[in-house]
């Protein structure tokens, strides 16, 4: 990265500046105001420039060769199922309804809160709903309404998929019928996400995203996937688990946020379409038969796949206040509970 001391009035030698550091793989930065000058824009932008280059000051830039194409999120919802798999209740007690509305309006502002980064990548947003009342399911489409992008609600079926699903789980139990829907559901976005041509973004209806969530990550995959020249796995969610267990991991610098290698998350998570084709048998093994954890088959890619988290968090699991796999670390919650309301 090369720092330059640039005056305003000497225009004709800026661009003659800008031409030749570019052409040498420089940008230029007035340390006057610390104003991107050659990229113009201002130090509150983002830096990066989606599929062409990753700049992290004062690190440098990065030539992005894995462009992202399009992205299709596929939000999970079952707004009438309080909790799966324990009998707690949520933080800030409210029906499940709530925390499903919220999640989804708190999803629908991350994107458009980065609406400039869309006209560079194909947006689709599909909910697979189970059960939701005509209340929610009304709520969910006016949060949906005059979007800029693809939108579309499907009813699960559910007749269809829990047919796949064994009587039994791992412990020689029974399997409820709410976990027949979790898992039904889980189905239905894998096969759902079998049509997406990039990216894909599989979102449970208990999670509340930051503004800026959508934008770390997209441009965050640009940048890994490029490093490491492979597809990979991220997870939005810095998990209290992670700092229960003292293991060794690796932290890299995405666009804004860190990120660290983990081997364990639930089933929120980014990846490419290649990666689902890749793994789609195990990922499927979560949709037949319950396993303990649940998330068995998705660990086990991530033994010899990339997975990442960010530090901090880029979204909060709205569960019980004591759940490992609740509430993250460092993250005003209440605040991104306000925001993420619905009127």
């Amino acid at each position: 990265m090369k720092e330059i001391n640039l005056k305003k009035k000497n225009s004709f030698l800026e661009k003659l500046l800008i031409k030749i550091n570019r052409y040498f793989g420089f940008e230029i930065i007035n340390n006057s105001n610390y104003d991107m000058t050659s990229l113009n824009k201002n130090s509150n932008q983002n830096p990066s420039v989606l599929g062409e280059k990753s700049i992290t000051i004062p690190m440098g830039s990065l030539k992005i060769t894995r462009q992202v194409k399009s992205i299709d999120i596929i939000f999970r919802s079952c707004s009438s199922v309080l909790m799966l798999s324990q009998t707690k209740k949520r933080i800030f007690n409210e029906d499940k309804a709530e925390y499903s509305i919220r999640s989804l309006n708190s999803l629908v502002n991350s994107i458009n809160s980065s609406s400039n980064l869309f006209k560079k990548i194909n947006l689709r947003l599909t909910i697979i709903d189970h059960n939701s009342t005509k209340e929610v399911l009304d709520k969910y489409n006016k949060i949906l309404s005059n979007q800029f992008y693809e939108t579309s609600i499907e009813t699960l079926e559910f007749d269809k998929y829990k047919s796949f699903i064994k009587s039994e789980n791992e412990k020689n139990e029974i399997v409820t019928d709410a976990q027949k829907s979790n898992m039904s559901n889980i189905h239905q976005s894998i096969e759902k996400s079998k049509n997406a041509n990039d990216l894909v973004y599989f979102v449970e209806d208990d999670y509340i995203h930051q503004k800026n969530s959508l934008e770390e990550m997209i441009y965050s995959y640009e940048k890994f996937s490029t490093i490491l020249n492979s597809e990979l796995f991220l997870c939005p969610i810095d998990y209290p688990y992670l700092y229960f267990s003292p293991e060794n991991t690796k932290v890299i610098l995405g666009n804004y946020s860190h990120w660290r290698k983990i081997d364990q998350t639930l089933c929120t998570f980014l990846t490419s379409s290649k990666m689902i084709k890749k793994h789609l048998e195990t990922l499927l093994k979560m949709c037949k038969k319950e396993h303990f954890p649940f998330e068995k088959p998705l660990h086990e890619i991530f033994k010899t796949e990339t997975c990442l988290s960010p530090i901090p968090s880029l979204a909060i699991h709205a569960t019980n206040i004591n759940s490992i796999y609740g509430i993250s670390p460092g993250v005003n919650i209440k605040k991104l509970w306000d925001d993420s309301k619905y009127d």
